[in-house]
């Protein structure tokens, strides 16, 4: 299958996002790295709302709920969510109404975690906010904290659509992260765009490195590239959770829906999912040095400005991964900047010890 974007124009579809983002080199940080070929796919530049990887997923949310003659989204994530603050943004510049449900993922959280970043611009954009605590990991689970979480901020979502329908509206909920076979399509279509940015400026890239969470963007860059043919591999660093076996199990089978959303017969095999599970730290929204070095690095190196929940993480596991000598010196990696800058803010205090 070569023509994605013929199959993504079947889809209904909001179309706010600057693309294509650029791919640049990173070459002071490649040299430390004894990495010759390293690029960043600057998926920070989506320009939505301060930008992330979250606006291509919900281009084909919304679009359906605008289908569905919605007039109202309704989502999830924690107190500093990217993928909340985007999706309020993206409510904003189509006139919908935005309900999030925030949740206290951080335990202990100061003031400036609980107030700025995200969450302040969550208020400016418009949305109305409903605030939830954290569920308690359920006692012999086996799916990992992402999905006991996600069950939780599935039933509150429930209450508030149910609320809102009895008041008149008409609200279409997205799942956490927008991490949906809908929502991975925005992801088939970087692969794509990907592919053909590193062919016209030297030749196919053999890994992409980025954070994984809700697994929506790391399913859809594995179907885009399976789709293509690519040779790429997706390597996705964890930024929670324990069993990335399960993990690796729900990007295998979102990758597959995505797939067939795409109407490609191509296959997705267990060799095909990479999640590297060792750069959690503490948990959700927590890390130490190792993580705080990363950030700093990538700033001091390259004018890369990230944070430390998702590409703090990630960027740790490539730092780590490329020291141990995962990587081959000549090989052509991609860092994908999946954005989150805002949330920098709330981790002030963190960032500065």
């Amino acid at each position: 299958m070569k023509d994605i974007a013929g199959a993504l124009s079947r889809f209904p579809r909001t179309r706010l996002l600057h693309l294509p983002t650029p791919l640049e080199p990173m070459e002071r940080l490649g040299k430390e790295l004894g990495l010759s070929r390293l690029v960043v796919k600057r998926d920070d530049c989506t320009g939505l709302a301060a930008g992330g990887n979250k606006t291509r997923k919900l281009e084909y949310e919304v679009g359906a709920a605008l289908a569905q003659e919605a007039d109202t989204v309704i989502t999830t994530g924690a107190i500093q969510s990217n993928h909340c603050r985007q999706t309020a943004g993206l409510a904003a510049r189509m006139g919908l109404c935005c309900h999030l449900v925030l949740q206290h993922a951080v335990a202990d959280a100061p003031s400036e975690y609980l107030n700025s970043g995200n969450v302040l611009l969550d208020r400016m954009l418009g949305a109305v906010i409903h605030e939830i605590a954290a569920p308690e990991p359920a006692s012999g689970s086996n799916e990992g904290e992402d999905a006991v979480a996600a069950m939780s901020d599935a039933e509150a979502m429930e209450e508030v659509a149910e609320k809102l329908k009895s008041e008149g509206a008409k609200p279409y909920i997205i799942k956490i992260g927008a991490s949906t076979a809908l929502g991975a399509l925005g992801y088939a279509e970087c692969a794509a765009e990907l592919a053909a940015q590193a062919e016209a400026d030297g030749g196919p890239l053999e890994f992409v490195v980025h954070a994984t969470g809700s697994c929506g963007t790391q399913a859809g860059l594995v179907a885009g590239f399976k789709a293509l043919g690519a040779p790429t591999k997706v390597v996705g660093v964890a930024v929670s959770g324990e069993r990335q076996d399960v993990r690796q199990a729900i990007v295998k089978s979102l990758a597959q829906e995505t797939l067939q959303l795409l109407g490609s017969h191509a296959e997705v095999d267990d060799d095909d999912v990479i999640v590297e599970g060792g750069y959690v730290g503490a948990g959700y929204g927590l890390f130490g040095e190792e993580v705080r070095c990363a950030v700093s690095t990538a700033a001091r190196k390259e004018a890369l400005l990230i944070e430390p929940v998702y590409t703090g993480k990630a960027m740790a596991g490539l730092i780590d991964l490329a020291r141990k000598g995962r990587f081959d010196r000549d090989a052509r990696i991609a860092y994908l900047h999946t954005g989150g800058l805002p949330g920098l803010f709330a981790y002030a205090g963190e960032m500065s010890r």
